[in-house]
């Protein structure tokens, strides 16, 4: 049975998710709108970012891995996502 700190996480993780799928989709029409190289790399970013959060939550409930590898999965997502972010502010 599952208990109510379970059920919380997994409703955060799925606000989460919602979240970054919903700024990916706003980033993705302005840069097919814009057409810049620094929107497209927004966009590649915040899908990064957004695939941490899923992968986690799959990994973790899906597979035999340890904490601690899925937050490793999700911190190797997080860290891309945000380097490209970086990278297209930086341009």
């Amino acid at each position: 049975m599952t208990d109510g700190w379970e059920l919380t996480l997994i409703g955060i993780r799925t606000f989460l998710l919602l979240l970054g799928l919903a700024t990916t989709a706003v980033s993705f029409r302005a840069y097919r709108r814009e057409g810049t190289r620094y929107l497209r790399d927004a966009t590649v970013g915040f899908g990064f970012i957004t695939l941490g959060v899923l992968i986690e939550g799959f990994l973790y409930q899906l597979t035999a891995l340890t904490l601690t590898q899925v937050h490793i999965a999700e911190s190797l997502a997080l860290a891309c996502g945000f380097a490209v972010l970086l990278r297209s502010f930086l341009r």
